[in-house]
């Protein structure tokens, strides 16, 4: 099983922060955001991992990760010169991923719990798909998921009057049958090839599994994300 990065866009909702470097460097913590990723992927023991960034921000990326030696992994890279949305840059992992599983993970997704026991789980039986869900008090900034008893029913992005408060939040597993289903999806609303469509195709295969996430998350992706992020990530010395 091979990890995958995307760590593309233009982070325009934390600019002018962007204006200096690229998001997923800015620091959160202790140290660039994109580290705590890149741990992630590596604590769950997958060792070949691929960052997939934009053209103008390349360069940066791989000055401050390098080889992947600091993190005990190997790291490919690949430049999404369009910003087609997820999926679109997810494909551009299809050789990287030999046919093996892939997780997935949004470079700008902070988790303070280990991601390692759902890769276990989806090692054991790496099979379709699986999404990692959380409540939230805002789930039309997602793509929110509609739930039974145990399954997911329907996945829509970004409604205006969600379903339900389950967010599928930026952690992915897909079996090798992932680029075949991207290859065949169409552009959403916003012109871009959407991850929930992916995952809605693996829903409709009865394909689609999901785990909830209870520990701390954020997307840092708005200025009052980051500033969770950090707080998260570095906590304030009680006085």
């Amino acid at each position: 099983m091979r990890g995958v990065i995307l760590a593309g866009g233009k982070g325009t909702r934390l600019y002018p922060l962007t204006k200096v470097t690229n998001k997923h460097l800015l620091p959160v913590g202790y140290e660039p955001m994109i580290f705590h990723c890149v741990r992630q992927l590596a604590d769950a023991g997958l060792g070949e991992i691929l960052v997939v960034t934009s053209t103008e921000h390349m360069g940066d990326i791989v000055s401050a990760l390098g080889s992947g030696r600091e993190f005990g992994v190997n790291l490919t890279y690949r430049v999404q010169e369009d910003a087609g949305g997820i999926a679109h840059a997810l494909a551009l992992a299809e050789t990287f991923s030999a046919g093996e599983p892939i997780a997935v993970l949004l470079g700008d997704n902070i988790f303070a719990s280990p991601l390692a026991p759902f890769v276990q789980r989806f090692r054991e039986a790496p099979k379709g798909a699986r999404v990692l869900l959380k409540r939230v008090s805002d789930p039309e900034r997602y793509g929110v998921a509609a739930l039974d008893e145990q399954h997911i029913v329907s996945i829509e992005e970004k409604p205006s009057q969600p379903k339900s408060d389950y967010a599928v939040i930026g952690f992915y597993q897909y079996d090798e049958a992932v680029f075949d289903v991207i290859r065949g999806i169409r552009p959403g609303a916003r012109g871009e090839l959407e991850i929930t469509s992916v995952n809605s195709v693996y829903l409709a295969r009865e394909q689609l599994g999901y785990d909830v996430y209870d520990g701390a998350w954020t997307d840092a992706g708005t200025f009052e994300s980051y500033l969770l992020a950090n707080q998260m990530m570095a906590p304030l010395p009680k006085t």
